[in-house]
């Protein structure tokens, strides 16, 4: 599969799995939150939309007033495929994770590391995330490494790799440390030893660009995810190097010890990546 289409199509034929058409989602719900971190200067504003089929959660991250929390009744009781054909994209892609999701669990994928995320307030928890994601990172000293999708902890986590980053996000314009953010993403992806990208890319439809790029360009792509990381998943050695995925609940929403998985490629994992 090269695109998320493909992927969607596979899913919708039954080729992965059980008929989607099946399946009931029986809960829509909606998200929308702040963060700012301890000495920060930058509240971060999130919304998510997060579907439950059976006993997996799929989720996606999307742009403010792109879906209404009016889409919580509207969806919820849905054939699963509905959605999958017919909803906006964050909610399809929830749903299209959701179903990967309860195919094959994270919890019990073989390929997959458990992160353990230790209790705590959210600075804690927040670089033993990125710091884990980071981790994923095999380079050489002063590589430059493209992060689509900025969160300040993990610009300093790249840092402390070796890495350069070079930065970009929609919304963010520089860093808690004054570094400048791009809004152009092909910027970074033509000049980076490796890439970083968030899973809203799944969201916000740039995620087979940067898929395609990396191919093009044979540079590693890692893919740091709690919107679609079960979608991801599924490119994990086809242009995806290795994934963090971090299922519902995410880290921001519980003081409790929580799992992330990270995934590596069957060639990484040969190399011993860390």
């Amino acid at each position: 599969m090269k695109t998320v289409d493909d992927l969607l199509s596979a899913v919708l034929g039954g080729e992965l799995g059980p008929d989607p058409a099946g399946l009931t989602a029986t809960s829509v719900f909606w998200v929308h939150h702040g963060t700012r971190l301890a000495g920060g200067g930058v509240t971060y504003l999130n919304q998510y939309v997060l579907t439950r089929v059976g006993a997996s959660f799929g989720g996606c991250a999307f742009e403010a007033g792109e879906i209404g929390p009016e889409i919580c009744e509207e969806a919820s009781g849905s054939p699963l495929a509905t959605l999958l054909r017919e909803a906006p994209r964050p909610l399809a892609m929830a749903a299209l994770d959701a179903y990967l999701a309860a195919v094959r669990p994270h919890r019990d994928a073989a390929d997959a590391e458990p992160v353990p995320l230790p209790a705590g307030p959210p600075e804690v928890r927040a670089v033993a995330r990125d710091t884990a994601v980071a981790g994923l990172l095999d380079i050489p000293p002063g590589a430059k490494v493209a992060l689509i999708g900025v969160v300040n902890p993990l610009v300093a986590a790249i840092r402390e790799r070796g890495g350069e980053p070079l930065l970009c996000d929609f919304n963010l314009r520089t860093t808690q440390w004054g570094d400048p953010v791009s809004r152009d993403m092909h910027e970074v992806l033509d000049a980076a030893d490796a890439v970083v990208a968030t899973g809203m890319t799944l969201s916000n439809g740039t995620f087979d660009t940067v898929l395609a790029r990396c191919r093009e360009r044979d540079v590693p792509l890692i893919v740091y995810a709690q919107s679609g990381s079960a979608v991801a998943r599924a490119f994990l050695g086809a242009g995806v190097t290795a994934l963090s995925a971090e299922p519902f609940p995410f880290s921001q929403f519980s003081a409790e010890p929580t799992t992330l998985y990270r995934y590596r490629a069957a060639t990484q994992r040969e190399k011993g990546g860390s």
